[in-house]
């Protein structure tokens, strides 16, 4: 007998919660195809068969809380399950007979089963989807083996269109009567408890914690993205030729971050008891949104990287992040933050800092405004607001401000970063 259990999940991370069993008992499975998810306060990581064989036990329910080296379940040898042993097969024609009816008050039954047991092939990104939307899985048709993000997405969409043929009419044929409070279509229940994931729980309770430790304030500035903008618009196709990937604009303030954290220590410092622990390297965190909720992948040593380094790293971690794919080494550390509301449309606001760090630099949407040129005139120039969150026991408002308006330099000019001034 082989033991299914808990891997190690990292520095500092001591326990997970089981998401989702991709396999059940009775099932075959081969080495290191994936049979179990499990959620920890940073990741979602998925637990491989230590051998072929098949899924004799499982010891542990979807939802309980493991620590590391707990026993999940079991596995045997053999391609089936290990309490099906095959009867002798009786004679073709009392086969026949005797099957048939088995066979047929079988299938509702296995239906029943079919539907009852939709919900298990979903990840826990899916299963929020269906729940925001009022849905069952049994509902929605699966592309593959389990239910995906996509599939729902289509089902949905589909839907309205099919709503949206439904209620249309003839020119001819009048408006039908409007009730002004229609009655509330009963799709689902009215409440729903869902346990919140290993991941929200700590995101809610660092996001609090921050809150409640440090002196936090907030200062903003204005850029004018067009120096940057006309930058991107002359280089990008020799820089996509060349590196493989497109310049973006995170690059640009992560250099004009790095640039201004040299000048202002404190910014890339932290509080340890009594102590100041000043960084002298750049681990850079960058907000990514995902369906689990908002993680912070750190690019290390960014001050040693190129913009096409920076530019496909931020690119890997995002698309990891979202597939749930980042280690926990990938999400440890980091000694300052950026985020970007900015692609979501928000025009301004307060990031939160993320402990132990003592600032947060926030992004936003650009719009066109109207802005005063030296020269007096008035132009409509791409406006981007940023925010600076601090720690104002340990950064003064001078060297917040002081340190804005450096990024805000670097931006507006970006020879600064090629020159370091």
């Amino acid at each position: 007998m082989t033991q299914i259990v808990v891997p190690t999940l990292g520095e500092s991370v001591s326990e997970a919660t089981v998401a989702q069993w991709l396999k059940k008992e009775g099932e075959a499975v081969k080495a290191d195809e994936p049979i179990v998810e499990l959620e920890t306060d940073k990741v979602t990581l998925e637990v491989n068969a230590p051998a072929d064989g098949v899924i004799v036990k499982i010891t542990v329910g979807e939802g309980e809380t493991v620590e590391v080296g707990a026993l999940l379940g079991e596995m045997g040898e053999g391609a089936a399950a290990a309490n099906d042993t095959p009867a002798a097969a009786p004679a073709k024609d009392e086969s026949l007979k005797e099957e048939a009816p088995k066979t047929a008050e079988a299938a509702p039954a296995l239906a029943k089963e079919e539907v009852e047991s939709a919900d298990v092939k979903t990840s826990p990104a899916v299963r929020k989807m269906l729940a925001d939307n009022n849905l069952e899985a049994a509902q929605v048709p699966a592309s593959g083996e389990r239910l995906s993000k996509e599939d729902v997405q289509k089902f949905i969409a589909d839907n309205k269109e099919a709503k949206a043929a439904s209620l249309s009419l003839p020119p001819s044929a009048p408006a039908p009567a409007t009730d002004a409070h229609p009655p509330r279509a009963e799709t689902g229940p009215r409440e729903e408890r869902v346990r919140m994931t290993k991941l929200r729980q700590v995101i809610a309770s660092r996001l609090k914690e921050a809150q409640n430790n440090a002196a936090m304030l907030t200062t903003f500035n204005e850029v004018d993205m067009g120096p940057v903008m006309e930058l991107r618009k002359q280089y990008q196709d020799q820089f996509v030729k060349k590196h493989g990937i497109k310049l973006g604009f995170m690059s640009f303030f992560v250099k004009a971050a790095i640039n201004a954290l040299k000048e202002f220590p404190a910014v890339n410092a932290e509080i340890d008891g009594t102590d100041i622990v000043y960084k002298n390297y750049y681990d850079i965190g960058v907000a990514v949104s995902t369906p689990q909720g908002l993680v912070v992948p750190v690019i290390r040593d960014a001050d040693q990287m190129s913009m096409a380094q920076i530019e496909a790293k931020i690119v890997d971690l995002g698309t990891r992040a979202r597939d749930g794919k980042l280690t926990i080494d990938e999400m440890t550390g980091g000694t300052f933050t950026i985020t970007n509301g900015g692609i979501f449309g928000s025009m301004l606001s307060t990031p939160i800092l993320n402990a132990p760090q003592s600032a947060i630099l926030g992004m936003h949407n650009i719009v066109q405004r109207p802005m005063v040129m030296p020269n007096g005139a008035i132009e409509a120039r791409p406006i981007m607001y940023l925010a600076h969150s601090y720690d104002h026991r340990i950064i003064d408002g001078r060297e917040a401000v002081s340190f804005l308006v450096r990024i805000k330099q670097a931006i507006e000019d970006p020879a600064r970063l090629v020159l370091d001034v």
